[in-house]
């Protein structure tokens, strides 16, 4: 099928390189600009840009989807549109430009977490089954006909970015499906049912873990794990923020006396007070100063911090 692909970040690559693994002809990629990247501020192509050039397709560098890029996607005359994670929104007439229209995979179980951070939100909320759905993409946000599905369970803790990243690899199956299931009926796809959520995008606060309003060990885990590896979780100690870059469960005994908020060195093993227990806090990232392993920054400290 003579496909036009959109997306950006890393976790579309898998599905630009599947799509053209399975033999389909990828007439066109788009993608966002350049942008500036490092401490440096180096201008850097996407990783869908990387991708697509190093399959030797033309490839649309747009942050806005106007007319010149309606006029580039018309020339190519593409049978359908794929979409995984372009950043930016889709409009009339452009959606209609495909013969069978435009396809997005998204990662979540539709309607559950439309939006931007489905994954992060999901695992905020505590959830460990993450879905990926396939829709056909319309105005609405996230609203389309479903195409197809899958799922995956992940172990308490899991990041987001580790989560994102097998999903993006295993989603790519239910894409393929979706495009053989369109390519045998044009009119294929099933309404969505059952309650919306929305995904808001995250912002730097989001990342912030207040362990002094009796938050459990699960629901410290959680957040930490949605907020992980951006905006990036921390905690507050005195008004300068602490980084917690590694967290995880902790099964051993906990000092009755350790606070909620506390971060204690107890043998080799530095741990975090929860309003239940306790994770293990294994490195840090303080204000200013580059990340370090855990037990060195306690010590540093005289075997504890309290953290709000």
């Amino acid at each position: 099928m003579r496909i036009v692909f959109a997306g950006t970040p890393e976790f579309a690559v898998p599905s630009l390189n599947a799509l053209a693994a399975a033999g389909h002809d990828i007439v066109g990629v788009i993608t966002r600009e350049d942008a500036p990247l490092g401490r440096k501020r180096v201008l850097t192509p996407s990783p869908v840009a990387v991708a697509a050039e190093a399959l030797g397709i033309d490839t649309l560098k747009a942050n806005r989807l106007g007319e010149d890029a309606t006029a580039w996607v018309a020339e190519r005359a593409p049978e359908l549109g794929v979409i995984v994670a372009y950043g930016g929104l889709l409009r009339e007439p452009f959606l209609s430009l495909p013969g069978h229209g435009w396809i997005n995979l998204h990662f979540s179980d539709l309607p559950r977490w439309r939006g931007a951070a489905p994954v992060q939100r999901a695992l905020m909320a505590g959830e460990q089954e993450l879905g990926v759905t396939v829709f056909r993409l319309v105005e609405a946000l996230d609203a389309g006909d479903v195409l197809t599905r899958d799922s995956t369970t992940f172990a308490q803790g899991t990041s987001a970015g580790q989560a994102l990243t097998e999903l993006a690899s295993t989603g790519t199956g239910a894409l393929l499906a979706a495009v053989e299931t369109l390519a045998a009926d044009s009119e294929a796809g099933e309404p969505q049912v059952g309650e919306d959520t929305y995904a808001h995008k995250l912002t730097r606060e989001d990342g912030l873990i207040s362990f002094g309003s009796g938050t459990t060990a699960d629901a410290a885990l959680a957040h930490w794990a949605g907020v992980t590896p951006e905006p990036g979780a921390y905690a507050l100690l005195g008004d300068q923020p602490v980084k917690l870059t590694e967290l995880r469960q902790f099964a051993g005994e906990v000092p009755e006396d350790l606070a909620a908020g506390e971060a204690r060195l107890v043998g080799k093993v530095a741990l975090l007070g929860c309003s239940d227990g306790a994770l293990e806090l294994s490195r840090v990232q303080p204000a200013g100063k580059p990340a370090m392993d855990a037990n060195a920054w306690l010590r540093g400290r005289g075997g504890k911090a309290e953290l709000a």
